[in-house]
């Protein structure tokens, strides 16, 4: 048996062991203020990213549940931090933390700021946190407000404290020179960020065709070994 054939295999067990661990997630809580998610020393991943960029369905297509992740038919609607248990129901081993999608002109000004507020305090200090998955349109790319929360968790980044896994949802939407392009686009970006100690990568996802999706999975089960 070849070194290929063999790493091929390796990759494909530990995908599949991935998906797995990813299937089992279930709802736990849901918090609209910062105090009222519960003290965990499990590792945390959250999900952040504008309204309308497949956070919910990016959610429900890594876990393969149709509806853990609530996608409104309202983007901005959602706002409440809801955190999902990973691994066996009586040792669970992670969480996921499904933040509110941001940038939405529709919502009232009074709810962006209370929710930028909480989302600010949550990624700056909450202490379980060990990564965060940044889901960007890959037919947008980068906005503004998605540099803002890049900048915004820089340092965190920077020092090793937290992870970060950006994924370019809606990647079937993209021609294959399109998806090359936003591709080294983004990793240009994120090269900003590189230090020793930082652990931040890049992937083309879609829920449509689930390209990426064994591949986050991985990485997500990574982080939390």
């Amino acid at each position: 048996m070849t070194d290929r054939r063999v790493s091929a295999e390796s990759a494909a067990g530990e995908e599949k062991t991935a998906l797995a661990w990813t299937h089992t997630a279930r709802f736990l809580t849901t918090a609209s203020e910062l105090h009222q998610l519960p003290p965990t020393e499990l590792p945390e991943i959250a999900f952040v990213g504008r309204s309308n960029a497949g956070k919910s369905t990016a959610i429900n297509t890594l876990t393969q549940q149709k509806r853990l992740a609530f996608a409104s038919k309202t983007p901005g609607r959602t706002q409440h931090i809801n955190l999902f248990e990973l691994g066996p129901k009586t040792s669970p081993d992670a969480l996921f933390a499904d933040l509110p999608g941001y940038g939405y002109a529709a919502v009232a000004r009074g709810a962006k700021l209370r929710w930028q507020k909480v989302m600010a305090d949550y990624l700056e200090v909450r202490r379980s946190l060990a990564g965060v998955v940044l889901l960007v349109d890959a037919r947008l790319g980068f906005t503004e407000l998605d540099r803002q929360l890049l900048d915004f968790i820089a340092p965190r980044v920077g020092n090793g404290a937290v992870k970060l896994l950006v994924l370019l949802t809606k990647a079937d939407k993209l021609n294959r020179k399109e998806a090359r392009d936003k591709l080294s686009e983004v990793q240009a970006l994120l090269g900003d960020m590189a230090t020793e100690e930082a652990d931040v990568g890049v992937a083309l996802f879609s829920a449509l065709d689930k390209t990426g999706v064994g591949d986050a999975a991985t990485v997500l089960h990574g982080w939390t070994r």
